[in-house]
């Protein structure tokens, strides 16, 4: 699931970042480059810890109504799926009408892959 959060950028000796929506979510780095991929990283392991345990997520502040006097207001973008932690396959049975798999087989589509994705879009991630 791919999400966006507003997120505080801090300027010290070296870089610090914290999600206003996002209590005890922070991180910080010694550049900006650095900083900023380690923010995606913790904006990411965050809401998946928070999806794994069935927590509702966050809904995003607007960035507008976000004042910070020492820091810079920016967005910070994640897919969240890259952080859940059981992300081992399972099989599972299915049925399909015969004349489908063929065709399926025939166009070298992955039924595996292919109800990955949908399942995905199904469930809005």
């Amino acid at each position: 699931m791919k999400k966006v959060y507003p997120a505080i950028i801090h300027k010290e000796d070296g870089y610090w970042v914290e999600f206003p929506d996002l209590e005890g979510c922070q991180t910080y780095g010694d550049t900006l480059e650095e900083t900023l991929e380690l923010a995606e990283e913790a904006l990411g392991l965050y809401l998946a810890s928070l999806a794994d345990r069935n927590i509702a997520l966050p809904e995003p502040s607007n960035i507008d109504d976000i004042v910070s006097e020492d820091g810079r207001v920016t967005y910070i973008y994640t897919d969240m799926n890259a952080y859940r932690k059981d992300t081992r396959a399972v099989k599972k049975m299915l049925s399909i009408p015969a004349w489908l798999a063929k065709e399926a087989e025939k166009n070298n589509i992955s039924l595996s892959k292919l109800l990955q994705e949908a399942l995905l879009e199904k469930i809005h991630q």
